[in-house]
């Protein structure tokens, strides 16, 4: 493809696991071309990166990338900004003013104040702004999302939706858990804030409902961890449905066991990210029905997103090339001046 959209990329140097993640999807579907980056928080760690990817050019850090990038003609048109939490905000602030597009890892930062300016940002700049909540990008997700939309379980009464793992149960000391587990970079959130988000938004996107209010009951059982490393909150949503949520990074044998329920006046939905072609359909009092990915009666915002016929797995790398090619079209249609087509589907800067 010869108007592959140009990228860059913050963080995500050799031994970070989430920027390769965001590199073969952002070349799954063949819409980008990785030209720049400013890959480390260090600058030998940066160029040694840079070097080992054999990018065009590489910067000792984000804000000289934005700066001179803004200034070539042939400069990155996006960016995706995978470092931890802490430096969302002032990487993406950087790009968006300079109207450079931004693909961000979630979740959207690390504090309030910080969310806050974010939005701000976002909404002065003529850039779109991007939040990769991969989970959004499943098919039988989008379907789930279409029959709830549809009616298909009448009104929501009950959603459910926990994501288990195991990997923190005792104190590690690899790099992924080090700044996961320090909240001056991850927050203030543990488990809430790196996998909680993830479950949060998943029943957000699904069921199109809002929550008013929430109670929850934050624990950190590994000693002397100072972020939470288990949490069960209580949701209220607007219009009356209840809802549970349940994140935990202390669970032996969950490896990613993120699982949504939902419940309406007619039926109820199951669906599971570690079996995610399939999805549960059981309409009140008539027996359980197995919807697969791109099988008989999937709708169009499952097929849409669908590459291989049903039985041939789709799943996490996929789903994440998904977010990824929705933003290509997104932002295909702003360098054109029109309109994001209305069947584009992406976390925005309001998806926490």
């Amino acid at each position: 493809m010869s108007d592959r959209i140009r990228l860059g990329m913050v963080g995500g140097g050799n031994d970070a696991f989430i920027g390769a993640v965001h590199r073969i999807a952002s070349r799954i579907d063949d819409q980008y071309e990785l030209v720049a980056g400013a890959l480390s928080a260090t600058a030998e760690k940066a160029r040694a990166s840079g070097a080992a990817l054999g990018l065009p050019r590489v910067y000792d850090d984000f804000k000289q990338m934005a700066i001179r990038e803004a200034r070539r003609k042939d400069g990155i048109e996006a960016v995706s900004i995978v470092t931890p939490n802490h430096v969302h905000y002032a990487a993406a602030r950087e790009f968006l003013k300079r109207g450079i597009h931004v693909i961000c890892d979630k979740p959207l930062t690390s504090t309030l104040a910080d969310a806050k300016k974010l939005v701000r940002a976002a909404e002065k700049s003529d850039a779109l702004f991007i939040l990769t909540h991969n989970y959004t990008g499943y098919p039988m997700v989008r379907h789930a999302r279409e029959m709830v939309a549809n009616g298909a379980l009448g009104a929501i009464r009950v959603v459910q939706v926990e994501y288990p793992q195991d990997w923190l149960t005792v104190e590690q000391d690899f790099k992924q858990a080090e700044w996961r587990t320090d909240p001056e970079r991850s927050g203030a959130g543990g488990s809430t804030g790196d996998i909680g988000t993830h479950a949060f938004n998943l029943a957000c996107f699904i069921t199109g409902l809002e929550v008013e209010s929430l109670a929850a009951d934050l624990q950190a059982f590994v000693p002397g961890r100072r972020v939470d490393d288990n949490a069960h909150v209580m949701l209220r949503f607007a219009g009356g449905a209840r809802g549970m949520l349940w994140s935990s990074q202390v669970a032996p044998g969950n490896e990613n066991a993120l699982r949504i329920r939902v419940y309406g006046e007619t039926g109820g939905l199951e669906w599971a990210q570690e079996d995610p072609n399939y999805l549960w359909h059981t309409p009140f009092g008539e027996p359980k029905r197995l919807i697969t990915r791109n099988g008989a009666g999937v709708g169009e915002a499952a097929a849409r997103v669908s590459r291989v016929p049903p039985g041939h797995p789709e799943g996490y790398l996929e789903g994440f090339a998904n977010i990824y090619s929705e933003a290509a079209l997104a932002i295909r249609a702003a360098q054109a001046g029109q309109p994001v087509p209305d069947e584009v589907v992406y976390p925005t800067v309001h998806d926490v």
